[in-house]
């Protein structure tokens, strides 16, 4: 199916651009009233040929529509060169915490066993 053909079963002017968002609510509404549950049993396969044909000009029409869209990932705005070394801060903050507060408990274990022990071998804790 051709996307001018599409465009124009899904109800938007032959020359326009639908967002993804507008042809998936088009194709919605469009889909509510051919669906085959919802017409008569004489209609049905009336129904099913419509419905079989809207989902057709959705699909070409969505595939057009997210081959026009570059997707990177990395928002337009910016291009992520302001934000790019924050991203694994918290991350970072996480990792140091955990190894900073777990080297003030060993340490504190560490003098509480000596201590409690003490050695004269200077090897031995």
């Amino acid at each position: 199916m051709k996307s001018g053909e599409a465009r124009l079963l899904l109800g938007f002017p032959p020359n326009s651009h639908p967002t993804p968002s507008q042809v998936k609510a088009a194709y919605k509404r469009k889909v509510w009233d051919v669906h085959p549950d919802r017409v008569p049993v004489d209609k049905r396969i009336y129904a099913e040929s419509q419905f079989k044909t809207i989902s057709e000009a959705y699909n070409c029409l969505l595939s057009a529509t997210y081959s026009r869209v570059v997707r990177t990932g990395v928002p337009t705005v910016h291009r992520g060169a302001k934000h790019h070394r924050f991203v694994g801060l918290p991350f970072l903050f996480i990792i140091f915490g955990t190894v900073g507060l777990g080297g003030l408990n060993i340490t504190r274990a560490y003098r509480k066993e000596k201590e409690t022990n003490p050695s004269q071998n200077p090897f031995l804790p």
